[in-house]
């Protein structure tokens, strides 16, 4: 069973590489590529910055609407979506300095206006804090709270530790072939035998696997087989360890970091976000010169995928104040 396993992840992974093309270009940072997919023209052009897991698929449902009236590019962090793996410790500085070296070797121009969910929401403000010439405008999606992360609790800091550890164990069930036939099972429809793979092998972290095919079910169909060839590679799980094992380290370098108040502001919370979360996006709309806060209704954490519609409004009205 271990050499079948073995087996068909080895030739799956090479069909993957036939089957499933970067949608868009990889571009050398000197030590790995980074993958990122470009649509429309028009300035300012937008940049998407995913959540801490995600990558440049997870805006399939919003970037093309963008492109019908600016230049869009959307990109996947290393090690995560088409991009090469990380060869560099997970910094805010290094994520950031990544992102700009990509942006200038693609040769998009700035100032771009920057759209973050969740964690990249973190990443966008530091990019705007250190290089505010460049950037026309924020988009913040239900963000995460760099206050909560930066004194989180030791319990917080177990969680997150376990959610590594799982993320871990991830990557040897994709070597094994595992995380793949659960992903293949799981989104031609079938039900038992993925809750079987993923309860037997992951123990109290069989839900991440689930939650993650609930978020690629409300992208387009079309989308799916790519989505699951990505989460099929010991790579990504390795990678969102990675991440993960990063979230308090950089919101403890990025609560103090501040935003130009000259920089319009955009931030669209979840329904359900919390009292807390709501006062500390407040707080950062107090400081902007243009800034705006909604709750978005019939949206969970996952604004672009469940109200896409109200995404693309929102960024098509910052982008036509911009030009005006």
């Amino acid at each position: 069973m271990l050499a079948a396993g073995l087996a068909y992840q080895g030739i799956e992974s090479y069909l993957d590489r036939r089957r499933f093309p970067p949608p868009g270009r990889l571009i050398a940072l000197g030590t790995h590529r980074l993958h990122i997919h470009e649509l429309g023209s028009g300035a300012p052009p937008v940049v998407l910055e995913a959540g801490i897991a995600g990558s440049s698929a997870g805006w399939a449902l919003v970037q093309p609407s963008i492109a019908e009236f600016t230049r869009v590019a959307s990109y996947d962090r290393a090690g995560l979506g088409w991009s090469d793996a990380a060869r560099a410790e997970r910094s805010v500085q290094q994520m950031v300095g990544e992102l700009r070296a990509l942006l200038s070797a693609a040769k998009i121009p700035g100032p771009f206006i920057l759209v973050g969910h969740s964690f990249g929401s973190l990443l966008v403000r530091a990019y705007a804090h250190s290089f505010p010439d460049e950037v026309a405008g924020l988009v913040l999606l239900d963000p995460v709270s760099i206050e909560y992360w930066s004194r989180c609790s030791q319990r917080d800091k177990t969680r997150i530790a376990l959610g590594a550890r799982f993320s871990r164990r991830g990557a040897i069930l994709a070597r094994l072939g595992i995380v793949r036939l659960a992903l293949n099972t799981m989104l031609s429809g079938s039900r038992l035998l993925p809750k079987l793979i993923n309860r037997a092998s992951a123990g109290r972290g069989h839900g991440t696997v689930e939650r993650l095919i609930g978020e690629v079910r409300q992208l387009p169909r079309e989308t799916w087989p790519a989505l699951a060839s990505r989460w099929s590679r010991p790579q990504a799980f390795l990678a969102m360890a990675a991440y993960l094992e990063t979230l308090q380290p950089c919101a403890e370098s990025a609560v103090h970091l501040k935003v130009s108040a000259r920089i319009p502001l955009v931030i669209l919370s979840a329904e359900n976000a919390t009292p807390a979360e709501l006062a500390e996006r407040e707080r950062w709309i107090a400081e902007s010169q243009s800034g705006t806060h909604s709750r978005v209704p019939g949206s969970g954490h996952w604004v672009q995928l469940e109200r896409p519609d109200v995404v693309i409004s929102e960024i098509a009205k910052l982008v036509e104040a911009i030009r005006r």
